[in-house]
């Protein structure tokens, strides 16, 4: 009996050291945004979505890490989810909006627009407790600046597009419109989860060639931009969906 108390303590034990393991894995993410934010003041745009994307890798697989080793039973005194929250929104949000405010990509009065209506709509959104609904998607565009701004600082378009861009993204985050999760929906995860795997890639690949318009990178980016984008709403409008 005594035995089995204390294999069961060392079990018990060692779930509880994974799961704080793996927020410690999650609270790496502010390192990353730090080291983004240091390459952002200094204007180095491609260091910086390089951390960024560092950041979003580790976002992906903390998750399922988490779910698998039951963090709010084993390692409860942390709250996984605000933490994750709180690492979100400087990595999704408030870099990429500073990024797209100081690199002139908005001129004017329209970079001032872009920071506000970003960095506000997306504190309202990530504070929303119906965010998430029954099959883990997002209902309404997730914040993910991140995506965006890369995507903007790779292919460069007019602030007049841009500036259309962040209104209508910023809108779709009050929309019951439906924006597929790549780890937690399932419909379609055996597509969507490479594709958000290769945006990763792609992303990486943009920035570290200083977001040369030659690259291939930047043609990879627009597809699997385009898929993420789109199959929550193809999911929606295909099987009649209600958020």
């Amino acid at each position: 009996m005594k035995t089995a108390i204390l294999a069961q303590g060392r079990g018990v034990l060692s779930l509880k050291t994974k799961g704080y393991l793996v927020h410690m894995l999650t609270a790496s993410g502010a390192v990353f945004a730090m080291l983004a934010l240091l390459e952002a003041v200094k204007e180095n745009w491609a260091m910086m979505f390089v951390w960024l994307i560092v950041a979003f890798a580790v976002d992906g697989i903390d998750g399922p890490l988490a779910r698998k080793f039951e963090v709010d039973i084993h390692a409860r005194r942390i709250d996984g989810v605000l933490l994750d929250l709180i690492i979100d929104y400087l990595t999704y949000v408030f870099i990429p909006a500073f990024a797209l405010f100081q690199s002139g990509l908005m001129p004017g009065w329209t970079g001032w627009f872009a920071i506000i209506v970003i960095t506000f709509m997306s504190a309202i959104y990530f504070a929303d407790s119906r965010m998430k609904t029954s099959d883990y998607s997002f209902s309404g565009f997730p914040g993910c600046w991140n995506m965006v701004v890369l995507v903007l600082f790779a292919l460069k378009p007019g602030f007049e597009v841009i500036l259309f861009i962040v209104v209508v993204l910023s809108i779709a985050m009050l929309l019951p419109i439906k924006f597929v999760h790549p780890f937690r929906t399932e419909r379609w995860r055996m597509i969507t989860l490479p594709v958000a795997f290769a945006w990763t890639f792609f992303g990486g690949w943009a920035a570290w060639v200083d977001f040369d318009p030659q690259s291939w990178a930047h043609w990879g980016l627009i597809v699997t931009t385009l898929w993420l984008m789109l199959a929550g709403v193809a999911q929606q409008v295909l099987y009649k969906e209600n958020l």
